[in-house]
């Protein structure tokens, strides 16, 4: 994951962890196993991006855009871009597949987290509890949740806050 972070920065593509692995850089630890690696990232640095990761063995596997691009490199590893345009004030702005458009707020950009000890740019922990909303969560959704709670004392939307296998 630090390789990706890394050609992308080489490339001049800034990014932000978003999902499993960016709650995981929040809390500073490696939690659960991760399918594949959500950043947030400019829609003008997605072209740049794909291209940069193509040296890594990445190709488009999916495309819905403009809300989002799925690299895979066939080796089982994927990434999930999420191409936001930001505007004057720093909010990132995602227009959604049916036309509705998602607003990342400014300050969800500031976070810094660890990964094997290293910072890296991540969502903050109040836009990873934001866009975990809107869809019936799963396990891993549950999992990143409950540790956000935990490290942050956040409190949890009602579909994690009545979750009957969360503690309260």
């Amino acid at each position: 994951m630090l390789e990706v972070l890394d050609r992308l920065a080489r490339a001049g593509v800034r990014g932000w962890l978003d999902g499993g692995w960016g709650v995981d850089a929040l809390v500073g630890r490696h939690s659960r196993p991760h399918s594949d690696l959500d950043l947030v990232m400019a829609l003008d640095d997605v072209e740049p991006a794909t291209n940069a990761l193509a040296d890594l063995g990445f190709a488009i596997t999916e495309s819905e855009m403009p809300t989002r691009l799925v690299l895979g490199d066939g080796r089982g590893r994927a990434i999930d871009l999420h191409p936001v345009t930001f505007t004057p004030s720093g909010d990132g702005l995602q227009r959604l597949q049916d036309g509705r458009v998602f607003a990342y707020p400014s300050a969800g950009f500031a976070a810094v987290g660890l990964v094997c000890g290293r910072p890296v740019p991540c969502l903050s922990p109040d836009v990873q509890v934001l866009v975990h909303q809107g869809y019936p969560p799963e396990a891993d959704d549950r999992h990143d949740m409950l540790l956000l709670r935990e490290a942050f004392g956040i409190d949890l939307p009602a579909p994690y806050r009545d979750d009957p296998g969360s503690p309260r």
